[in-house]
């Protein structure tokens, strides 16, 4: 039987800000930061994420196993998990690095990603059990929209903070450890020990399902515009724009449109169908990105109509291509925990793609972070940011036009 308990979505919702603050923003604030702080190069880094990467094609889908084997322990592994992810950020940011700067930031990288995959499959899994395949939209209107405010809280977090100290990492890190305990709490009541509850049956691989599969791969396609654009927009703010000051209001303008629209997106969605809106989200987004190509420095106006459009679409991606998935198992009746194990994979290998091919391409064409750079350097910024997430998108939509959902 399905339990759809209105009184849960807010905890779904604070659940979701904290996973949110510890997801896309620890892709734009660390390695910013450990530039900034030890002077680790481009290509160190992004070595690093792809190597982070790896560690997480390995693991997700043995995550996704271990969650389902764990229900019977209710919050035991729930709380572990967070306490791995808060130990992990307060290493990241608010010590010292002991050893080598960069195999510290792998060490604590990978405490946070997989405290985050580990909660993340639970969560995502958890909402089929008690929403069910019809629900998920209604249940991702909560859910995203509260991944989406914990984003922009992260966005803006190092520009509020420093009104109360210097060390705002330091704090940051220590705020998040306190959000872990009481999403926790929130949530305490609402981890069911009994797999997803659907009314059909399932035996053999996830992927002899073609619609999983093909999924799987839009997952990997449309997730790469924006891992791309989110690891070069603070280099592309203080690098092309030329106004570093303006990184962090732009940032919270990007994230709270795409907080605000998730909601209105699900909604359209459920009438008027997810492949249609999603389509028309995907190509407002290629209609974004190609106009801040032509952006030059002091141009922070029109730039920020860029972060209204393209923040609203990512609304679009992050709201309603999971929802799409988590319908597709719970019809199936396929184990929610080994499913979302693989979205997690599909979704992080664009993730690590761009790290390892993004940063060191833009450091061989010359471009350095907080140097004066040349009009090469700048052209490979530009078409980084920009061109190739459009490129990348096509390919998305590309996808979805052939993906058969059935409707």
């Amino acid at each position: 039987m399905i339990v759809q308990r209105s009184f849960a979505l807010p905890s779904y919702a604070v659940f979701a800000a904290m996973l949110g603050i510890a997801g896309l923003p620890i892709y734009i604030h660390a390695p910013k930061f450990f530039v900034d702080t030890y002077g680790v190069s481009l290509s160190a880094l992004g070595m690093a994420l792809f190597f982070l990467r790896l560690l997480d094609f390995v693991q997700d889908p043995f995550l996704g196993k271990l969650a389902e084997s764990t229900r019977k322990y209710r919050v035991v592994p729930i709380w572990t998990a967070g306490l791995v992810m808060a130990l992990g950020m307060f290493g990241l940011f608010a010590v010292q690095a002991p050893i080598s700067p960069v195999l510290w930031f792998c060490l604590t990288l990978s405490a946070i990603f997989s405290g985050f995959s580990f909660l993340s499959i639970r969560f995502y899994a958890q909402g089929i059990s008690s929403f069910g395949e019809l629900g998920q939209l209604r249940l991702a209107r909560w859910r995203e929209t509260g991944s989406l405010l914990g984003i922009c809280l992260a966005a803006m977090a190092p520009t509020l903070l420093l009104v109360f100290s210097e060390n705002v990492f330091l704090l940051y890190a220590a705020l998040f450890s306190g959000l872990i305990v009481v999403a926790l709490m929130l949530m305490q009541q609402h981890w069911t020990t009994s797999p997803s509850l659907v009314p059909k049956t399932f035996s053999g691989s996830i992927l002899t399902d073609p619609v999983v599969r093909q999924l799987l791969v839009l997952a990997v396609l449309n997730t790469a515009p924006v891992a791309v654009s989110s690891t070069l927009f603070l280099f592309f703010v203080e690098s092309r724009l030329l106004t570093p000051d303006m990184a962090g209001p732009l940032l919270i303008l990007f994230f709270l449109t795409a907080a605000i629209s998730a909601p209105i997106w699900t909604f359209y969605a459920s009438r008027l169908g997810a492949r249609r809106i999603l389509l028309v989200a995907m190509v407002s987004s290629i209609v974004s990105f190609a106009y801040a190509f032509s952006l030059e420095a002091g141009q922070v106006y029109k730039f920020a109509v860029i972060c209204v459009t393209s923040g609203a679409t990512l609304g679009a991606d992050l709201a309603i291509l999971p929802a799409i998935f988590a319908r597709r198992l719970s019809s199936t009746g396929a184990p929610a925990e080994i499913g979302f194990g693989l979205w997690n994979f599909a979704s992080k290998l664009s993730l690590a793609i761009s790290a390892v091919i993004v940063l060191p391409v833009l450091e061989f064409f010359g471009f350095q972070p907080g140097h004066n750079n040349s009009d090469t350097g700048l052209f490979a910024l530009s078409f980084g940011y920009a061109i190739l997430p459009c490129a990348l998108k096509l390919l998305a939509i590309w996808r979805l036009l052939r993906l058969q959902l059935g409707d």
